[in-house]
């Protein structure tokens, strides 16, 4: 089997993990978790969206979030920017305080993409394609997600045929990333193979990443999956951060120490710090109240305990 010997992480905890939380993180805690993450290694984080906070009121503290960073050289900071009025909010800070990242995120599920954002899947690329034009000008990357992969909460199972129609509509904008998200959780290893492979005939293995629930408890098998077409990168979430709305009580990004626990077990490479990932998450966790949602953090931590 010839798996990737170096994996890259993509911790969406900060954003992506945060922003459904009814109780208020504030900045100064977000800014220290992302800190937290990228001393343990992680060298791709999503660090807030800017977006209505109408909307998404976790999220509008976002300029003072990218304010408050000390980045640290090699890292990425991406932000979700939906529409021309969230990349404008983005670049109106000083030229230092700027994403190195956008991310624009569509579906491949028309009902979906009908509920969340309130438009078609044909006007969500219309919608995209002016911010992906102007990032690129300023010299931005632009980061595509497709929701919706393998199952959808309003239509059930979607067709590996919607997957590269969408991807095709992305790169046709100028995205130069798509990450093949399985919003839901309900994908299993052949369904998730089919979806990038999908996905893969628009894109290089180069420019394609997971991005996994675990609603069913699936989404390492669906990395191992994905790892064996050559997939090497990753959406994960420290401590679990972030439910699934669509399955009440159940979970909904794979943790981040779950996916590190599980490469390294491999001998795949992802240079994070296994330890220090696992008080990150349980930095986060204490402030929210709850134990980390990590089966590999919960026995690493119980370990130390004893």
């Amino acid at each position: 089997m010839n798996l990737p010997s170096t994996v890259k992480l993509v911790d969406v905890g900060p954003r992506d993990g945060l922003q459904n939380e009814k109780q208020l993180v504030p900045a100064a805690i977000k800014i220290e978790l992302i800190h937290r993450l990228q001393e343990a290694g992680v060298k791709h984080l999503e660090t807030t969206s800017f977006v209505s906070p109408k909307w998404v009121p976790q999220m509008a503290d976002n300029a003072q979030v990218m304010a408050g960073l000390i980045r640290k050289t090699g890292v990425r900071y991406a932000v979700l920017t939906p529409n021309m009025q969230g990349l404008q909010a983005a670049l109106a800070a000083p030229r230092e305080q700027w994403p190195d990242e956008i991310v624009v995120f569509g579906a491949a599920s028309e009902a979906f993409s009908q509920r969340n954002i309130n438009c078609s899947i044909a006007q969500s690329i219309e919608r995209f394609r002016p911010v992906a034009e102007a990032a690129r000008a300023q010299g931005i990357h632009v980061r595509g997600a497709i929701s919706c992969t393998v199952g959808c909460p309003y239509e059930g199972e979607i067709a590996p045929e919607r997957v590269a129609m969408v991807a095709r509509l992305m790169r046709d904008i100028g995205v130069q990333h798509i990450g093949v998200a399985d919003t839901i959780g309900v994908g299993t290893p052949l369904k998730v193979k089919r979806a990038l492979e999908a996905a893969l005939q628009h894109y290089s293995v180069d420019d394609i990443s997971g991005h996994f629930h675990d609603t069913y408890g699936q989404a390492l098998a669906n990395t191992l999956a994905s790892l064996e077409l050559g997939i090497w990168q990753y959406d994960t979430s420290v401590a679990g951060l972030g439910g699934c709305p669509y399955a009440k009580g159940a979970t909904g990004n794979v943790a981040t120490e779950d996916v590190v626990y599980l490469l390294h077990g491999m001998g795949i490479e992802t240079g994070i710090d296994l330890d220090k990932l696992v008080d990150a998450g349980a930095f986060i966790s204490d402030f929210l109240g709850r134990k980390p949602n990590s089966r590999a953090a919960t026995a690493l931590l119980n370990k130390r305990e004893n």
